[in-house]
């Protein structure tokens, strides 16, 4: 199996901690890039013929901002051009100011079966400083309209005069509306945002406060029933994403539109940031890649180490061993030897303990170098 992800580049407005590629000002554009993005498709259909995809994610920017018709008719390009497993998982990313009753309805007609809701925060003074375009009102009128549907809600953490309570509120607010999925991740300050500022003025939560709200935050999801799969990934049981899954088992993936990476037999390739140039190369019937590189079998076994890690399974030992060819606690004695205070196995996985996860980045490191 395999997954789909299609980037949809226009928001209403660009969030102040936002990098990804994301055009606020270029809407008006958004058929000609859906036209363009279903050119992508046919020209990647014969390379994929074999390929069963097993789910769908339609994210950005924010894909709830243009037209509904234009994601019905992305997914019956979808359908035309690909295989697609019978019981699929298609999400899509919306937000709370973009969304309507009307929207929802076409989005569930047309086979989505999964929503994820950038809730972020519960305070309106927050969601304000960080540049988010609806309210908490907007949130929950959303939720509403999405009672009974199997939908995700973001929460982050480490924003400016952010407390225990507010996250804890926020998670509270997430879960009484119906998401049994929650993503709870801590902003990331990236040079040449706006909120990059903040950073640099001091007035964003240091580490060690980021890391007290995440463990507010993952015991109280803990006490609603959400268990923790992944470092920022918490679910009611059987709500996992699939799609997130296949990333962190590394198994392949296809990507189309502008930014959208791709990981296919080993081989890693990811499309230009700039729309006007991936208007141009699609219009030019050339693909639109960027960069592209081979994976040779160290390269395969470091990835495979990292974003195992990253999960409360942790590392399948048998697998690897099938996979790689040897026996991982043999092969990474040292490194283990160094941090055999964060770690832990019973034999058939070897992973992160609980209580040190949140800080995995510094525990994995020490398997590279």
């Amino acid at each position: 199996m395999a997954g789909i992800y299609i980037h949809i580049p226009f928001c209403k407005a660009k969030c102040r901690y936002c990098d990804f590629a994301s055009f606020p000002d270029k809407i008006y554009l958004a058929e000609s890039y859906m036209a363009c993005v279903y050119r992508e498709m046919v020209k990647r259909k014969d390379e994929l013929k074999d390929y069963t995809f097993d789910t769908v994610y339609i994210g950005g920017g924010t894909p709830s901002v243009i037209d509904e018709s234009f994601i019905a008719m992305l997914l019956a390009s979808v359908r035309k051009n690909f295989r697609l497993a019978k019981n699929a998982e298609i999400t899509i990313e919306i937000n709370p100011g973009t969304i309507s009753a009307g929207k929802i309805d076409l989005y569930k007609k047309c086979g989505i079966n999964r929503f994820s809701v950038g809730l972020q925060t519960a305070i309106d003074s927050q969601l304000r400083d960080i540049g988010r375009i609806h309210t908490l009102n907007e949130f929950v009128t959303c939720a509403k309209l999405l009672k009974g549907e199997n939908f995700s809600a973001d929460v982050m953490i480490g924003l400016k005069n952010q407390t225990a309570d507010d996250v804890l509120k926020t998670i509270e607010v997430a879960a009484a509306f119906g998401a049994s999925h929650i993503s709870m991740y801590a902003l990331t300050p990236e040079d040449g945002t706006p909120i990059y500022s903040d950073y640099l003025n001091g007035e964003l939560p240091d580490g060690d406060e980021v890391a007290s709200l995440y463990d507010a935050g993952r015991a109280r999801l803990e006490e609603l029933g959400f268990a923790r799969y992944e470092v920022s990934n918490f679910s009611k049981k059987g709500k996992e994403s699939r799609h997130n899954l296949n990333y962190w088992r590394r198994g392949e993936y296809i990507g189309f539109g502008v930014s959208a990476s791709s990981c296919i037999k080993n081989v890693r390739f990811t499309n230009t940031y700039d729309l006007d140039e991936y208007f141009k190369c699609i219009l030019s019937d050339n693909f639109a890649v960027i960069d592209r590189q081979e994976i040779d079998e160290d390269g395969q076994e470091e990835e495979y180490i990292m974003l195992a890690l990253r999960t409360v399974r942790g590392i399948d030992l048998e697998e690897y061993k099938k996979l790689f060819g040897c026996n991982f606690g043999e092969k990474y004695a040292e490194a283990i030897k160094k941090v055999e205070g964060f770690v832990e196995s019973d034999g058939k996985y070897f992973r992160i303990k609980d209580e040190s996860l949140f800080v995995q980045n510094s525990i994995i490191v020490e398997f590279f170098n």
